[in-house]
């Protein structure tokens, strides 16, 4: 016996998440939630608890010294489509070339060049490098993560598995978020 799953391409699924996404914006009841939402590959919600006093400092922080530091658009909050669904990057940072063929968009249909991920409790480390995978496979050129006590560390150049002490991109950003 042989199971046969008939996927559909890339573009006709990226298009079925984006119109999710736009769907779950308009409706009304997740207008007031005070959880984050994501989507999974199937256009699921998926609801994390809402994160603590720390990490939005950290979030806040992280997106404006990128502002700071390269000019450009530095966001907090940053809704990417991926292959799997749309995913919220904590922090992001798009030069002003790419942030033009993104602008206007509910969710960002190529990933900003930095990804940032203020770790929280309720992360998990599958979690983490998931998300940073698929941040990557959508256009990041780095992405970057907070952890619990303010430390970064930076994944490079589409590696999601070799953590490095700084990023190339931003060379002088701080080695630690205070909260």
């Amino acid at each position: 016996m042989h199971l046969i799953i008939d996927l559909p391409d890339r573009e006709e699924s990226m298009e079925s998440h984006r119109q999710r996404w736009v769907d779950i914006c308009e409706d009304v009841r997740w207008k007031d939630t005070l959880e984050r939402i994501e989507t999974n590959a199937l256009g699921q919600i998926i609801m994390t608890p809402p994160a603590e006093g720390p990490h939005y400092s950290r979030q806040s922080e992280i997106a404006y010294q990128l502002r700071v530091f390269l000019g450009g658009k530095g966001f907090g909050d940053c809704a990417i489509l991926t292959s799997d669904g749309v995913k919220i990057a904590d922090a992001g940072w798009y030069s002003t070339q790419r942030y033009g063929a993104v602008r206007g968009q509910s969710a960002f249909s190529v990933a900003p060049e930095i990804c940032v991920e203020v770790i929280s409790r309720s992360n998990t480390a599958n979690e983490l490098q998931n998300k940073i995978r698929l941040y990557f496979e959508a256009g990041a050129i780095e992405c970057w993560l907070c952890d619990l006590s303010g430390q970064m560390t930076y994944y490079l150049d589409g590696d999601a598995d070799t953590p490095h002490p700084k990023s190339k991109l931003c060379p002088d950003f701080p080695r630690e978020m205070s909260d």
